[in-house]
């Protein structure tokens, strides 16, 4: 399905019986809104109606010029917009690596919005910005995000030689690496959803308050990406309940790797908001 909010046009995946308790799902970069796509039958089984979501930036009907188009103040509006097209309102929210920067900052500014957050790969926007600003070992694993934000740049080498960098960078997702690479190759694509690097800010990271929703972390113990004392810091930020779920042995592309364990940490956080 499709909607229509902000100006744009979102593709969604939907799936659930109608009626039962929404869960909004965002993915992160590289993947798309399919990355969910073997989780989604768990929660569904079990009643809930989810909507995984493409971000800005991810389809043609989405993608709007300009780095400013990408700044965080939009995607967490663009999250605001789903939760009251598609949730009438209020959900349980999900969400991935750069879902997760999201959801952690809309439950955060929207707590109304939000019934439950369960945050994967990434921590709290605080914890991530000022590790980023001040912790080396972070540093060191997100140095990556230099190359990112070169436009120009960062295009030619995540798609010369028919997106073989690009792939690289997907190593490990499973099956869904071509459904995720051809996704990104379109013309247009890579610029709009690198642009999410491009207009992040560290120091507005770092003002984003508590969160005061029931919230679960997951994290993959092998994430090359997330230090483990980054991850151990989005405690911090939390004054409602908490559970931190680390993964031994996962990395950071926990919703292909493993979406049955996963699914489960969702619905039992889920259970416990009721």
């Amino acid at each position: 399905m499709r909607i229509e909010t902000r100006g744009l046009t979102f593709e969604v995946t939907e799936g659930g019986p109608p009626g039962g308790p929404p869960v909004i799902l965002l993915h992160g970069f590289p993947v798309n809104r399919h990355s969910w796509d073997d989780v989604t039958p768990y929660l569904n089984a079990a009643g809930l109606r989810t909507f995984a979501v493409d971000q800005r930036g991810y389809t043609a009907g989405a993608r709007p010029s300009g780095v400013d188009a990408y700044r965080m103040a939009e995607c967490v509006a663009d999250a605001a917009a789903f939760v009251d097209e598609l949730a009438g309102g209020r959900a349980d929210l999900v969400g991935h690596d750069f879902g997760a920067l999201v959801s952690w900052q809309l439950a955060a500014e929207h707590p109304e919005r939000v019934r439950s957050l369960t945050a994967v790969s990434v921590p709290h926007p605080a914890a991530f910005g000022q590790a980023l600003l001040s912790d080396p070992e972070q540093q060191r694993r997100s140095s990556y995000i230099d190359l990112f934000r070169m436009a120009g740049k960062a295009e030619h080498v995540l798609s010369r030689d028919g997106g073989a960098g690009l792939r690289k960078v997907l190593d490990g997702v499973g099956d869904r690496l071509e459904v995720y690479a051809a996704a990104l190759l379109e013309p247009g694509a890579l610029t709009a959803t690198l642009n999410w690097y491009r207009a992040l800010v560290l120091e507005d990271l770092v003002k984003v308050g508590p969160v005061a929703r029931p919230t679960t972390f997951v994290w993959g113990d092998r994430d090359t990406a997330v230090a483990p004392a980054t991850a151990a810091a989005a405690s911090d930020q939390v004054t409602g309940d908490y559970r931190f779920v680390p993964l031994p042995g996962v990395d950071h592309w926990v919703t292909d790797a493993q979406p049955e364990v996963l699914a489960q940490a969702i619905l039992a956080r889920i259970a416990d908001a009721a």
